[in-house]
């Protein structure tokens, strides 16, 4: 999954609601502890909520206290890829889906071992299937 798939902005904004669309195709961020994903503990995958494609695996997910998914690694190294974002006036590395390039979160160095990353994910930005 290297090459970006073209999603159509108007079948998006058809898809997607309005919080999703300002977060994923708009770069926002949800209000922490407000998004549907930020407590769950199933088993399952968290996929783009864009364009489907396999994310996280609820496995590497873990508790950061700070309201938002927090992933200590992606499902694959190649389902994700970092920018600099510098937005809020602090350098920062934000996510973005490999497939569709759609807003994730961002990424920090101060996440559980082995990895010692915490991806903090957008709730509105994922979409979960529960293992079955």
């Amino acid at each position: 999954m290297t090459e970006k798939s073209p999603l159509d902005e108007q079948t998006l904004r058809a898809k997607l609601t309005p919080e999703q669309y300002q977060i994923c195709r708009e770069h926002g961020t949800e209000r922490a502890f407000t998004g549907k994903y930020w407590n769950l503990k199933d088993a399952g995958t968290y996929r783009c909520a864009c364009c489907g494609a396999p994310l996280f695996d609820a496995d590497s997910k873990f508790d950061s206290g700070t309201g938002w998914p927090s992933f200590w690694q992606p499902i694959i190294e190649s389902a994700v890829e970092t920018s600099h974002d510098n937005s809020l006036l602090m350098p920062r590395t934000e996510v973005h889906c490999r497939h569709c390039g759609s807003h994730l979160g961002h990424i920090f160095e101060d996440g559980p071992a082995p990895t010692e990353l915490r991806y903090c994910i957008n709730s509105a930005s994922l979409d979960f299937e529960a293992k079955k």
